[in-house]
């Protein structure tokens, strides 16, 4: 045993510390198995009568008996137990630009989209267009991206193409405000460029929450960088036609069929276009209503 432990037990007035076999051992009085207990108890009884009397704190909670100094440790390895700091802690995992767009709502998806600055043409646009019509189509098409007129008003199809796509839809029952209207880029590429994949990139995560916000039955892609990016092919857009493609998890039909704007330079195309427009009439009568889409969303 330390000194300083030996300090520590005469102070709280414990006579003698023994192990557990001593006893054992020896069941006499304590007197007779150590005949220097009795003296050792009055040295202790006489010290304990110089100590201070514990007196009530300002709180009521009686004084306790002096600690023992800094530097007494018990015996053995020991170390002592702190909580961690909050500046040792890792900071919380970043959460991805995609991952927090695809949690948004309608209100929230569209102030995004309207602040975005993610790729270049955010310093050429006159503003962004997000999308436009039924937010529980059961159509959506998806062209391009906004053309100079579309630019001007934040509305997608709203020129000389858009004028050709609203009769395409009614030939097949479909009015314009029935459907929902969007395209890859929500922004004005210069000089009516095609979008750079990277532009295309980030306009992802949009396009991506609208399809889930919205649960199409069917999705009409008009033009090759429409069909193209949303499919993730470089095929190109003739061999893209006639055929029923899936997107996403969802696994929702996919009709390509060439951009108005091409069919107002090749007129004769119209008639592969207008077949186009039957498929996806002929896939979206196969196709079972979306039920609790309607009952889950107003």
């Amino acid at each position: 045993m330390t000194p300083a432990k030996r300090l520590y037990l005469d102070a709280l007035g414990i006579p003698l510390w023994l192990p557990r076999q001593t006893l054992a051992i020896h069941p006499q009085p304590l007197e007779a198995a150590c005949p220097q207990a009795g003296d050792k108890l009055e040295e202790n009884a006489e010290a304990a009568e110089r100590l201070p009397q514990s007196q009530p704190s300002p709180d009521g909670m009686m004084n306790q008996p002096p600690l023992p100094s800094d530097d007494w440790t018990p015996d053995g390895d020991w170390e002592p137990v702190t909580e961690p700091d909050d500046a040792d802690l890792p900071p919380p995992p970043a959460i991805s630009r995609t991952a927090r767009i695809a949690r948004m709502d309608w209100e929230e998806l569209t102030a995004e989209a309207r602040q975005c600055q993610a790729c270049g043409l955010c310093t050429t646009r006159t503003q962004v267009v997000f999308g436009v019509g039924n937010r529980q189509a059961d159509w959506l098409v998806i062209g391009e991206g906004p053309g100079a007129d579309e630019d001007q008003q934040g509305e997608p199809f709203v020129g000389r193409a858009g004028k050709l796509l609203n009769p395409m839809l009614l030939a097949i029952g479909v009015q314009r405000e029935q459907a929902y209207i969007t395209n890859i880029v929500r922004c004005r590429p210069p000089e009516n460029r095609e979008p750079t994949p990277e532009e295309a990139a980030q306009c992802r995560p949009f396009l991506e929450r609208q399809i889930a916000l919205i649960r199409p039955r069917i999705i009409l892609a008009v033009g090759r960088i429409a069909a193209q990016n949303l499919l993730n092919t470089d095929t190109q857009i003739g061999k893209l036609r006639g055929q029923v493609h899936r997107f996403g998890p969802a696994r929702i039909p996919v009709v390509v069929t060439y951009h108005p704007a091409y069919l107002l330079r090749s007129p004769r195309e119209k008639r592969k276009a207008w077949d186009d427009l039957r498929l996806a009439r002929r896939v979206l009568a196969t196709e079972p209503a979306d039920t609790e889409r309607r009952r889950s969303q107003p």
